[in-house]
């Protein structure tokens, strides 16, 4: 550790599952960081989301066979995907881009670098998690992709297309699925069996402890609304209306909050708040699973959590600022009906769903980079479905990029430029 890294002051503005993992990183490397954000640890998309470790997401959203879906898919506001009335003409743009993305070339360029840095994924969580003292909060047992009434020779093309990206997945019948899972209803004929993927138990818990690590190595952890960024030579000045704050070097890991701060430094960002609803069902012990299980169909997730169970997924495109519409987490529970036995028919309390604000880019990439304008700054943003998957292996490229230092794997497709 040189004298300079032990002086030079970063600041990380983000406290969601990226920024922590980049706050314990850079901390543990020698400089002193504070951590800046208005609300409390892990309150944003961190708090509320599945909990899975989807390391065997490599295929981008933007795939050529939804695109006669879409339409369907979007006026239902119910279904699976949602795009506000109100939103509409905001989100075109996005998706115009989102469809450039479909094709082939880009999309095989796409997949070998959501490959290339999920693959690793885990493996930078484990020392991680030893470290904040946060393990039994990790459960390695797989996840299944479940199907009710897919052609079986579509499920095997599927498990074919992962196979061919060496993600490890075996095909179950129905009493393979049940004997792993005896809660499952009947009606579940097939699945896929990821077998080395994980979920966490309590996904706020865990940021939460990894925060904790990051402040017992000597991080400052302070809420700042954060509103201006100004760039000087070797600083950055940072402005909330009220207090001025100055580092040597600032990483912005603010998710799909990022848009308008990038704007302030000239950079272009397509990024969209993909809005997931969860709900959690309290003390559903005796229909427990024991690990992730996603409906193909009804395109949600069950994870096991430590209250019970939680119902993910979905996708609303309705910006920021639009009321939740808890319909959509009510929803869920329809859909759980038919894949846990004996669920009550009484739905649960609505306070038990949630919201949270996914930042989706159009090519499912997230951004990993340093500013190309601003040498002082680095971006950790963007990541869509994958932020919590992303945490320590982004965490860890920020602490090579900072340092400047060769990153682990090659970060050419997440820089920003790729945008402007």
């Amino acid at each position: 550790m040189n004298e300079s890294t032990k002086t030079k002051k970063i600041a990380i503005v983000g406290a969601g599952i990226i920024g922590i993992n980049c706050a314990v990183e850079l901390q543990s490397r020698g400089y002193q960081v504070t951590l800046l954000d208005k609300n409390a640890i892990g309150e944003g998309c961190s708090k509320g989301n599945a909990g899975h470790f989807a390391t065997e997401q490599v295929f981008p959203l933007a795939e050529a066979s939804i695109l006669l879906q879409l339409p369907k898919m979007l006026l239902n506001p119910l279904g699976p995907v949602a795009l506000s009335p109100k939103y509409c003409f905001k989100a075109i743009p996005w998706f115009i881009k989102f469809i450039a993305n479909m094709g082939q070339s880009k999309r095989r360029q796409n997949i070998a670098a959501l490959k290339r840095i999920n693959e690793q994924a885990i493996a930078y969580y484990k020392p991680l998690l030893a470290a904040a003292n946060a393990e039994e909060l990790f459960v390695e047992k797989g996840s299944l992709l479940v199907f009710e009434n897919t052609p079986l020779a579509k499920i095997k093309k599927l498990q074919q297309a992962y196979l061919a990206q060496e993600v490890k997945v075996k095909l179950l019948d129905r009493a393979q699925t049940l004997l792993l899972e005896p809660n499952l209803q009947g009606s579940i004929q097939y699945s896929l069996y990821f077998t080395e993927v994980a979920h966490t138990v309590n996904p706020l818990l865990l940021s939460q402890k990894l925060a904790h690590y990051a402040k017992s190595l000597g991080c400052k952890i302070e809420k700042f609304d954060l509103q201006t960024i100004t760039h000087q030579a070797n600083n950055v000045v940072l402005n909330d209306g009220k207090t001025t704050l100055m580092f040597d070097h600032l990483v912005i890991a603010t998710g799909a909050w990022s848009e308008n701060l990038l704007k302030q430094l000239n950079y272009k960002l397509p990024i969209e708040a993909e809005r997931g609803y969860s709900l959690d069902l309290s003390g559903q012990t005796n229909r427990h699973l024991n690990r992730p299980v996603a409906s193909a169909e009804r395109r949600f997730i069950i994870t096991p959590m430590s209250h019970g169970l939680r119902l993910a997924g979905t996708v609303e495109f309705a910006g920021l600022k639009q009321k939740a519409n808890m319909k959509r987490a009510s929803m869920l529970y329809k859909n759980a009906q038919f894949i846990i036995k004996e669920l009550s028919k009484e739905a649960p309390d609505k306070n038990q769903g949630w919201l949270g604000f996914r930042p989706s880019l159009p090519d499912s990439l997230p951004v990993i980079c340093t500013a190309p304008n601003h040498k002082n700054m680095t971006f950790a943003l963007g990541h869509q479905h994958l932020g919590l998957t992303l945490g320590a292996i982004t965490g860890k490229l920020v602490g090579q990029i900072v340092a400047n230092e060769k990153p682990a794997i090659d970060i050419a497709p997440f820089c920003i430029s790729r945008f402007n």
